[in-house]
Protein backbone atom coordinates (compact mmCIF):
# COMPACT_ATOMS: atom_id res chain seq x y z
CA UNK A 1 0.00 0.00 0.00
CA UNK A 2 1.27 3.48 -0.88
CA UNK A 3 -0.02 6.39 1.23
CA UNK A 4 0.87 10.08 1.62
CA UNK A 5 2.96 11.11 4.63
CA UNK A 6 1.40 13.68 6.94
CA UNK A 7 3.12 17.08 7.38
CA UNK A 8 4.44 16.35 10.88
CA UNK A 9 6.09 13.08 9.82
CA UNK A 10 7.45 14.75 6.68
CA UNK A 11 9.08 17.43 8.83
CA UNK A 12 10.82 14.79 10.99
CA UNK A 13 12.11 13.04 7.85
CA UNK A 14 13.38 16.18 6.12
CA UNK A 15 15.02 17.54 9.28
CA UNK A 16 17.25 14.46 9.57
CA UNK A 17 20.95 14.50 8.71
CA UNK A 18 24.14 12.74 9.82
CA UNK A 19 24.45 14.87 12.96
CA UNK A 20 20.78 14.67 13.82
CA UNK A 21 19.22 11.18 13.51
CA UNK A 22 15.48 11.59 14.14
CA UNK A 23 14.57 8.35 15.90
CA UNK A 24 13.31 7.71 19.41
CA UNK A 25 14.46 4.68 21.36
CA UNK A 26 13.79 2.58 24.40
CA UNK A 27 15.79 0.30 26.69
CA UNK A 28 13.90 -2.42 28.55
CA UNK A 29 15.34 -4.71 31.24
CA UNK A 30 13.81 -8.13 31.88
CA UNK A 31 14.38 -10.73 34.60
CA UNK A 32 14.37 -14.27 33.22
CA UNK A 33 11.47 -16.48 34.35
CA UNK A 34 12.18 -19.15 36.94
CA UNK A 35 13.75 -22.24 35.39
CA UNK A 36 15.01 -20.44 32.27
CA UNK A 37 17.73 -22.45 30.53
CA UNK A 38 21.13 -21.45 29.16
CA UNK A 39 19.66 -20.73 25.73
CA UNK A 40 16.85 -18.53 27.03
CA UNK A 41 18.08 -15.29 25.41
CA UNK A 42 18.54 -17.00 22.03
CA UNK A 43 15.02 -18.39 22.32
CA UNK A 44 13.69 -14.94 23.25
CA UNK A 45 15.38 -13.48 20.17
CA UNK A 46 13.92 -16.19 17.94
CA UNK A 47 10.44 -15.53 19.33
CA UNK A 48 10.89 -11.86 18.49
CA UNK A 49 12.20 -12.68 15.01
CA UNK A 50 9.95 -15.53 13.88
CA UNK A 51 6.58 -13.79 13.71
CA UNK A 52 3.87 -14.94 11.35
CA UNK A 53 3.10 -11.51 9.91
CA UNK A 54 4.55 -8.02 10.38
CA UNK A 55 2.22 -5.13 11.23
CA UNK A 56 1.84 -2.57 8.40
CA UNK A 57 3.49 0.18 10.51
CA UNK A 58 6.75 -1.81 10.48
CA UNK A 59 6.70 -2.62 6.77
CA UNK A 60 6.58 0.88 5.27
CA UNK A 61 9.45 3.13 4.33
CA UNK A 62 9.59 6.67 2.87
CA UNK A 63 9.70 6.98 -0.90
CA UNK A 64 9.34 9.67 -3.52
CA UNK A 65 9.55 9.68 -7.31
CA UNK A 66 8.06 11.28 -10.42
CA UNK A 67 4.97 9.12 -9.89
CA UNK A 68 4.34 10.90 -6.56
CA UNK A 69 5.15 14.37 -7.97
CA UNK A 70 8.17 14.49 -5.67
CA UNK A 71 5.98 14.13 -2.59
CA UNK A 72 7.11 11.81 0.18
CA UNK A 73 4.87 8.77 0.55
CA UNK A 74 4.92 5.60 2.62
CA UNK A 75 5.62 2.52 0.51
CA UNK A 76 5.64 -1.12 1.60
CA UNK A 77 9.09 -2.73 1.53
CA UNK A 78 8.98 -5.45 -1.11
CA UNK A 79 12.32 -6.90 0.08
CA UNK A 80 11.62 -6.87 3.82
CA UNK A 81 14.22 -8.81 5.83
CA UNK A 82 13.29 -9.37 9.49
CA UNK A 83 16.87 -10.32 10.40
CA UNK A 84 18.03 -6.83 9.43
CA UNK A 85 15.58 -5.31 11.90
CA UNK A 86 15.65 -7.79 14.80
CA UNK A 87 19.16 -8.60 16.04
CA UNK A 88 20.84 -10.62 18.77
CA UNK A 89 23.68 -8.80 20.56
CA UNK A 90 25.95 -9.41 23.55
CA UNK A 91 27.84 -7.11 25.93
CA UNK A 92 31.60 -7.26 26.47
CA UNK A 93 32.82 -8.21 29.93
CA UNK A 94 32.39 -7.30 32.72
CA UNK A 95 28.77 -6.79 31.60
CA UNK A 96 27.92 -3.86 33.82
CA UNK A 97 25.12 -1.34 33.22
CA UNK A 98 27.91 0.95 32.05
CA UNK A 99 28.66 -1.33 29.09
CA UNK A 100 24.94 -1.57 28.32
CA UNK A 101 24.48 2.20 28.27
CA UNK A 102 27.57 2.61 26.07
CA UNK A 103 26.17 0.08 23.59
CA UNK A 104 22.82 1.88 23.53
CA UNK A 105 24.59 5.18 22.93
CA UNK A 106 26.45 3.72 19.92
CA UNK A 107 23.32 2.11 18.48
CA UNK A 108 21.38 5.33 18.96
CA UNK A 109 24.02 7.30 17.02
CA UNK A 110 23.42 5.67 13.62
CA UNK A 111 20.71 6.75 11.16
CA UNK A 112 17.96 4.46 9.92
CA UNK A 113 18.15 3.99 6.13
CA UNK A 114 15.16 5.24 4.15
CA UNK A 115 15.45 2.24 1.83
CA UNK A 116 14.10 0.02 4.62
CA UNK A 117 11.34 0.33 7.25
CA UNK A 118 12.57 2.77 9.88
CA UNK A 119 13.06 0.61 12.98
CA UNK A 120 15.47 -1.80 14.71
CA UNK A 121 15.38 -4.01 17.81
CA UNK A 122 18.33 -5.60 19.63
CA UNK A 123 17.90 -8.43 22.16
CA UNK A 124 21.00 -8.10 24.37
CA UNK A 125 22.59 -10.66 26.69
CA UNK A 126 25.78 -10.57 28.76
CA UNK A 127 24.68 -8.56 31.80
CA UNK A 128 26.52 -10.08 34.75
CA UNK A 129 23.40 -10.00 36.94
CA UNK A 130 21.64 -12.30 34.45
CA UNK A 131 19.03 -9.84 33.23
CA UNK A 132 18.14 -9.51 29.55
CA UNK A 133 17.99 -6.14 27.78
CA UNK A 134 16.18 -5.01 24.68
CA UNK A 135 17.03 -1.79 22.85
CA UNK A 136 14.67 -0.56 20.16
CA UNK A 137 14.68 2.50 17.95
CA UNK A 138 11.93 3.78 15.69
CA UNK A 139 11.88 6.89 13.52
CA UNK A 140 9.90 9.80 14.94
CA UNK A 141 8.01 9.94 11.63
CA UNK A 142 6.39 6.63 12.64
CA UNK A 143 5.78 7.12 16.37
CA UNK A 144 6.08 9.61 19.19
CA UNK A 145 6.89 8.64 22.77
CA UNK A 146 3.27 7.95 23.69
CA UNK A 147 2.71 5.68 20.68
CA UNK A 148 5.97 3.84 21.37
CA UNK A 149 4.90 3.16 24.96
CA UNK A 150 1.50 1.90 23.78
CA UNK A 151 3.17 -0.47 21.33
CA UNK A 152 5.25 -1.93 24.15
CA UNK A 153 2.24 -2.27 26.45
CA UNK A 154 0.26 -4.04 23.72
CA UNK A 155 2.50 -7.13 23.97
CA UNK A 156 2.88 -7.19 27.77
CA UNK A 157 0.63 -8.76 30.39
CA UNK A 158 0.15 -8.53 34.14
CA UNK A 159 -0.09 -12.36 34.30
CA UNK A 160 3.36 -13.93 34.95
CA UNK A 161 2.10 -17.34 33.77
CA UNK A 162 0.72 -16.20 30.43
CA UNK A 163 2.60 -17.29 27.33
CA UNK A 164 2.18 -16.74 23.61
CA UNK A 165 2.82 -12.98 23.74
CA UNK A 166 4.02 -11.66 20.38
CA UNK A 167 6.53 -9.00 19.36
CA UNK A 168 5.53 -5.31 19.10
CA UNK A 169 6.02 -5.49 15.32
CA UNK A 170 3.79 -8.53 14.83
CA UNK A 171 0.38 -8.08 13.21
CA UNK A 172 -2.36 -8.52 15.83
CA UNK A 173 -4.64 -10.57 13.54
CA UNK A 174 -2.62 -12.31 10.80
CA UNK A 175 -4.37 -12.21 7.48
CA UNK A 176 -3.57 -13.00 3.90
CA UNK A 177 -1.61 -10.10 2.47
CA UNK A 178 -2.99 -8.47 -0.67
CA UNK A 179 -0.76 -6.96 -3.37
CA UNK A 180 -0.14 -3.27 -2.81
CA UNK A 181 -2.28 -1.23 -5.19
CA UNK A 182 -0.64 1.18 -7.60
CA UNK A 183 -1.42 4.86 -7.13
CA UNK A 184 -1.45 7.60 -9.69
CA UNK A 185 -0.25 11.18 -9.49
CA UNK A 186 -3.85 12.37 -9.22
CA UNK A 187 -4.47 10.03 -6.26
CA UNK A 188 -1.61 11.57 -4.27
CA UNK A 189 -2.54 15.13 -5.21
CA UNK A 190 -6.21 14.64 -4.29
CA UNK A 191 -5.34 13.14 -0.90
CA UNK A 192 -2.88 15.95 -0.17
CA UNK A 193 -5.50 18.53 -1.17
CA UNK A 194 -8.11 17.03 1.15
CA UNK A 195 -5.60 17.02 4.03
CA UNK A 196 -4.63 20.63 3.30
CA UNK A 197 -8.29 21.74 3.23
CA UNK A 198 -8.94 19.99 6.54
CA UNK A 199 -5.96 21.66 8.20
CA UNK A 200 -6.94 25.05 6.75
CA UNK A 201 -10.45 24.74 8.19
CA UNK A 202 -9.14 23.73 11.63
CA UNK A 203 -6.54 26.51 11.67
CA UNK A 204 -9.06 29.27 10.90
CA UNK A 205 -8.66 30.66 14.41
CA UNK A 206 -4.85 30.59 14.37
CA UNK A 207 -4.16 34.34 13.78
CA UNK A 208 -5.80 35.34 17.06
CA UNK A 209 -4.01 32.58 18.95
CA UNK A 210 -0.72 33.60 17.31
CA UNK A 211 -1.10 37.22 18.44
CA UNK A 212 -1.78 36.13 22.03
CA UNK A 213 1.18 33.72 21.99
CA UNK A 214 3.63 36.28 20.58
CA UNK A 215 2.42 38.90 23.07
CA UNK A 216 3.14 36.53 25.96
CA UNK A 217 6.53 35.72 24.42
CA UNK A 218 7.44 39.40 24.17
CA UNK A 219 6.51 39.85 27.83
CA UNK A 220 8.78 36.91 28.74
CA UNK A 221 5.75 34.92 29.90
CA UNK A 222 5.23 31.21 29.31
CA UNK A 223 3.79 30.29 25.91
CA UNK A 224 4.49 28.09 22.87
CA UNK A 225 7.06 30.64 21.65
CA UNK A 226 10.15 31.67 23.63
CA UNK A 227 12.14 34.84 22.92
CA UNK A 228 14.33 35.03 26.03
CA UNK A 229 16.43 31.86 26.34
CA UNK A 230 20.10 32.59 27.20
CA UNK A 231 23.00 31.04 25.33
CA UNK A 232 24.47 27.97 27.03
CA UNK A 233 26.97 25.21 26.23
CA UNK A 234 24.04 23.03 25.13
CA UNK A 235 23.12 25.42 22.35
CA UNK A 236 25.69 24.79 19.67
CA UNK A 237 26.07 22.60 16.61
CA UNK A 238 26.11 18.91 17.54
CA UNK A 239 27.63 15.75 16.08
CA UNK A 240 25.91 12.43 15.44
CA UNK A 241 27.69 10.75 18.38
CA UNK A 242 25.46 10.04 21.37
CA UNK A 243 25.93 9.32 25.06
CA UNK A 244 23.14 7.85 27.19
CA UNK A 245 22.64 7.93 30.96
CA UNK A 246 19.67 6.53 32.88
CA UNK A 247 18.32 6.00 36.40
CA UNK A 248 14.95 5.66 38.12
CA UNK A 249 13.45 6.73 41.44
CA UNK A 250 10.24 5.86 43.36
CA UNK A 251 7.34 7.97 42.12
CA UNK A 252 6.00 8.24 45.67
CA UNK A 253 9.01 10.36 46.66
CA UNK A 254 8.16 12.85 43.91
CA UNK A 255 4.43 12.77 44.65
CA UNK A 256 5.10 13.51 48.32
CA UNK A 257 7.03 16.63 47.31
CA UNK A 258 4.19 17.69 45.01
CA UNK A 259 1.55 17.12 47.69
CA UNK A 260 3.48 19.10 50.28
CA UNK A 261 4.00 22.02 47.88
CA UNK A 262 0.66 21.92 46.03
CA UNK A 263 2.40 21.26 42.71
CA UNK A 264 2.10 18.52 40.10
CA UNK A 265 4.30 15.47 39.55
CA UNK A 266 5.48 17.00 36.27
CA UNK A 267 6.38 20.25 38.09
CA UNK A 268 8.58 18.23 40.46
CA UNK A 269 10.23 16.43 37.53
CA UNK A 270 11.02 19.79 35.90
CA UNK A 271 12.35 21.14 39.22
CA UNK A 272 14.63 18.11 39.56
CA UNK A 273 15.95 18.72 36.05
CA UNK A 274 16.32 22.45 36.69
CA UNK A 275 18.36 21.88 39.84
CA UNK A 276 20.50 19.21 38.17
CA UNK A 277 21.19 21.48 35.18
CA UNK A 278 22.11 24.31 37.53
CA UNK A 279 24.55 22.07 39.48
CA UNK A 280 26.03 20.65 36.26
CA UNK A 281 26.64 24.06 34.66
CA UNK A 282 28.01 25.48 37.93
CA UNK A 283 30.55 22.63 38.03
CA UNK A 284 31.74 23.64 34.56
CA UNK A 285 31.60 27.38 35.38
CA UNK A 286 29.04 27.75 32.57
CA UNK A 287 25.80 28.80 34.32
CA UNK A 288 24.27 31.91 32.69
CA UNK A 289 22.71 34.66 34.80
CA UNK A 290 19.36 34.42 33.00
CA UNK A 291 17.10 31.41 33.65
CA UNK A 292 17.18 28.56 31.14
CA UNK A 293 14.08 27.67 29.12
CA UNK A 294 12.96 24.10 28.45
CA UNK A 295 10.74 22.95 25.62
CA UNK A 296 8.20 20.64 27.30
CA UNK A 297 6.14 18.49 24.89
CA UNK A 298 2.51 18.23 25.93
CA UNK A 299 0.58 15.18 24.74
CA UNK A 300 -2.72 15.99 23.06
CA UNK A 301 -5.89 13.97 23.49
CA UNK A 302 -4.98 11.26 20.97
CA UNK A 303 -8.57 10.05 20.63
CA UNK A 304 -9.83 13.56 19.99
CA UNK A 305 -7.05 14.55 17.61
CA UNK A 306 -6.77 11.18 15.87
CA UNK A 307 -3.00 11.62 15.61
CA UNK A 308 -1.26 9.17 17.96
CA UNK A 309 -2.10 5.60 18.81
CA UNK A 310 -0.61 2.12 19.05
CA UNK A 311 -0.66 2.18 15.24
CA UNK A 312 1.78 5.08 15.25
CA UNK A 313 1.47 8.81 14.75
CA UNK A 314 2.42 11.99 16.59
CA UNK A 315 0.16 14.04 18.88
CA UNK A 316 2.36 16.64 20.53
CA UNK A 317 2.13 20.32 21.37
CA UNK A 318 4.75 22.27 23.34
CA UNK A 319 5.09 24.71 26.22
CA UNK A 320 8.24 26.78 26.76
CA UNK A 321 8.86 26.50 30.51
CA UNK A 322 11.10 28.90 32.42
CA UNK A 323 13.30 26.71 34.63
CA UNK A 324 14.31 29.37 37.19
CA UNK A 325 17.95 28.21 37.13
CA UNK A 326 18.91 31.70 38.34
CA UNK A 327 17.43 30.86 41.76
CA UNK A 328 19.52 28.97 44.30
CA UNK A 329 16.58 27.91 46.51
CA UNK A 330 14.94 24.60 45.41
CA UNK A 331 11.51 25.62 46.79
CA UNK A 332 11.59 28.92 44.92
CA UNK A 333 12.54 27.14 41.67
CA UNK A 334 9.68 24.67 42.07
CA UNK A 335 7.14 27.46 42.68
CA UNK A 336 8.33 29.40 39.61
CA UNK A 337 8.17 26.28 37.43
CA UNK A 338 4.66 25.48 38.67
CA UNK A 339 3.38 28.93 37.68
CA UNK A 340 5.18 28.78 34.34
CA UNK A 341 3.65 25.42 33.38
CA UNK A 342 0.19 26.46 34.60
CA UNK A 343 0.27 29.54 32.37
CA UNK A 344 1.42 27.48 29.38
CA UNK A 345 -1.28 24.83 29.78
CA UNK A 346 -3.98 27.48 30.14
CA UNK A 347 -2.83 29.03 26.86
CA UNK A 348 -2.99 25.66 25.06
CA UNK A 349 -6.43 24.86 26.48
CA UNK A 350 -7.95 27.65 24.39
CA UNK A 351 -6.74 26.11 21.09
CA UNK A 352 -7.84 23.13 18.98
CA UNK A 353 -5.37 20.22 18.56
CA UNK A 354 -4.43 21.33 15.04
CA UNK A 355 -3.86 24.90 16.24
CA UNK A 356 -1.67 23.60 19.07
CA UNK A 357 0.46 21.61 16.62
CA UNK A 358 0.71 24.64 14.31
CA UNK A 359 1.63 26.97 17.19
CA UNK A 360 4.23 24.53 18.47
CA UNK A 361 5.70 24.31 14.97
CA UNK A 362 6.04 28.12 14.95
CA UNK A 363 7.82 27.85 18.30
CA UNK A 364 10.26 25.34 16.79
CA UNK A 365 11.09 27.52 13.76
CA UNK A 366 14.00 29.43 15.40
CA UNK A 367 15.53 26.11 16.53
CA UNK A 368 15.41 24.81 12.95
CA UNK A 369 16.42 27.99 11.10
CA UNK A 370 19.41 28.79 13.36
CA UNK A 371 21.42 25.66 12.48
CA UNK A 372 20.10 25.64 8.89
CA UNK A 373 21.36 29.19 8.24
CA UNK A 374 24.50 28.61 10.36
CA UNK A 375 23.53 31.36 12.79
CA UNK A 376 24.38 29.66 16.08
CA UNK A 377 26.06 32.19 18.33
CA UNK A 378 24.48 35.06 16.37
CA UNK A 379 20.82 34.61 17.33
CA UNK A 380 19.59 33.46 20.70
CA UNK A 381 18.27 29.90 20.96
CA UNK A 382 14.47 29.66 21.45
CA UNK A 383 15.03 27.22 24.31
CA UNK A 384 17.98 25.46 25.94
CA UNK A 385 16.96 21.83 26.28
CA UNK A 386 14.03 19.45 25.86
CA UNK A 387 12.33 17.79 28.86
CA UNK A 388 9.41 15.40 28.39
CA UNK A 389 7.46 12.94 30.52
CA UNK A 390 5.75 9.87 28.99
CA UNK A 391 3.37 7.83 31.21
CA UNK A 392 3.80 4.07 31.23
CA UNK A 393 2.22 1.00 32.94
CA UNK A 394 1.47 1.46 36.64
CA UNK A 395 1.80 -2.22 37.58
CA UNK A 396 4.31 -5.03 37.04
CA UNK A 397 4.22 -6.44 33.51
CA UNK A 398 5.64 -9.58 31.89
CA UNK A 399 6.56 -10.83 28.45
CA UNK A 400 6.11 -14.61 28.23
CA UNK A 401 7.05 -14.98 31.90
CA UNK A 402 9.99 -12.57 31.82
CA UNK A 403 9.40 -9.76 34.30
CA UNK A 404 9.90 -6.23 33.00
CA UNK A 405 11.96 -4.52 35.71
CA UNK A 406 12.82 -1.25 34.02
CA UNK A 407 12.12 0.82 30.92
CA UNK A 408 14.27 3.81 29.96
CA UNK A 409 13.66 6.24 27.06
CA UNK A 410 16.22 7.51 24.54
CA UNK A 411 15.31 10.60 22.57
CA UNK A 412 16.55 13.17 20.06
CA UNK A 413 19.11 15.94 20.61
CA UNK A 414 18.95 18.42 17.73
CA UNK A 415 21.33 20.99 16.29
CA UNK A 416 21.53 23.83 18.78
CA UNK A 417 19.99 21.64 21.51
CA UNK A 418 22.58 19.09 22.58
CA UNK A 419 20.67 17.59 25.54
CA UNK A 420 17.30 15.83 25.73
CA UNK A 421 15.80 14.56 29.00
CA UNK A 422 12.87 12.15 28.74
CA UNK A 423 11.10 10.43 31.63
CA UNK A 424 8.95 7.30 31.67
CA UNK A 425 6.88 5.95 34.55
CA UNK A 426 6.57 2.23 35.22
CA UNK A 427 5.48 0.11 38.18
CA UNK A 428 5.83 2.82 40.80
CA UNK A 429 9.11 4.25 39.54
CA UNK A 430 10.02 7.17 37.29
CA UNK A 431 12.92 6.57 34.91
CA UNK A 432 15.02 9.41 33.54
CA UNK A 433 16.72 8.89 30.18
CA UNK A 434 19.35 11.50 29.27
CA UNK A 435 20.45 11.55 25.63
CA UNK A 436 23.22 13.97 24.74
CA UNK A 437 25.73 14.78 22.05
CA UNK A 438 28.96 13.11 23.16
CA UNK A 439 31.11 16.15 22.33
CA UNK A 440 28.73 18.95 23.29
CA UNK A 441 27.65 17.57 26.68
CA UNK A 442 30.68 16.14 28.54
CA UNK A 443 30.43 13.92 31.63
CA UNK A 444 26.74 13.22 31.09
CA UNK A 445 26.76 10.61 33.88
CA UNK A 446 27.25 13.44 36.39
CA UNK A 447 23.66 14.47 35.72
CA UNK A 448 22.40 11.32 37.44
CA UNK A 449 24.19 12.22 40.68
CA UNK A 450 22.84 15.77 40.44
CA UNK A 451 19.26 14.52 39.91
CA UNK A 452 19.62 12.33 42.99
CA UNK A 453 20.93 15.25 45.02
CA UNK A 454 18.09 17.44 43.81
CA UNK A 455 15.42 15.02 45.07
CA UNK A 456 17.03 15.20 48.51
CA UNK A 457 17.09 19.02 48.34
CA UNK A 458 13.43 19.25 47.26
CA UNK A 459 12.34 16.82 50.01
CA UNK A 460 14.17 18.89 52.60
CA UNK A 461 12.66 22.14 51.29
CA UNK A 462 9.14 20.60 51.26
CA UNK A 463 9.57 19.16 54.76
CA UNK A 464 9.10 15.53 53.71
CA UNK A 465 12.68 14.28 54.09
Amino acid sequence: MVTPIDPTATAFLLAENRSMPMHVGGLQLFEKPEGAGRNYVREMYEQMRDVEEIAPLFLKHPHRSARTAGQLVWKEDEQFDIEHHVRHSALPKPGRIRELLELCGRLHSTRLAWERPLWEAHVIEGLRDGRVAMYTKTHHALVDGVSAMRLLQSVLTTDPDKRGMGAPWAARSPRRRKPAPEISLSDVSATALRAALGITAEAAGLPGALVKTLTKGLRNETSAVSLYAPRTMFNQRITGSRRFAAQDWPIERLRAIGKATDTTLNDVVLAMCSGAVRRYLEELDALPDAPLVAMVPVGLNAKKSGLASAEGGNAVGAVMCQLATDRSDPASRLTAIHHSMKDGKEALSSMTPVQIVAMSAIGQTPAILGPLLRMQGIVRPPYNLIISNVPGPRTTHYWNGARLVGTYPLSIPINGMGLNITCTSYDGRLAFGLTGCRRTVPRLQRFIAHLDGEIDALEKAAGVA
